[in-house]
């Protein structure tokens, strides 16, 4: 266990993907209202793939280090891909038990990205 808190640390205190990227096709803010935590994803898109990813955003450990480590799993893959990830492999990528408000916390990143990514297909399709 205290490995995995390590781990959570580390990517608090060193996120990977941080930042802004320019030129990208997604751009998309989510937030937890329960306690302020707010991401936002970046990314940019190739043929319905994720080819770069990063993140901005600010809030406890969890949010950020799950939008980090989210960063680093989502990139190279398709939409399908992305939308296939279930809340079990964020919590399983933390390794620590969640209760109802932080795991609304380590989601947020996802329900950034996925979101972004209907955001941009219904772009796409509309030829907006």
């Amino acid at each position: 266990m205290d490995m995995y808190r390590q781990q959570i640390m580390d990517h608090f205190k060193s996120p990977r993907n941080f930042g802004k990227l320019p030129d990208a096709n997604i751009n998309f803010t989510d937030h937890n209202p329960f306690c302020g935590d707010e991401i936002t994803i970046h990314a940019k898109i190739k043929e319905e793939q994720i080819e770069e990813v990063k993140f901005e955003g600010k809030g406890c450990a969890i949010s950020q280090a799950s939008a980090s480590m989210l960063t680093e799993i989502a990139k190279g893959k398709t939409f399908e891909e992305v939308r296939s990830i279930k809340s079990e492999q964020i919590k399983e990528l933390l390794g620590v038990d969640l209760g109802p408000v932080r795991i609304k916390c380590a989601l947020l990143g996802l329900k950034a990205l996925q979101k972004g990514i209907i955001e941009f297909l219904l772009r796409k399709n509309s030829g907006v």
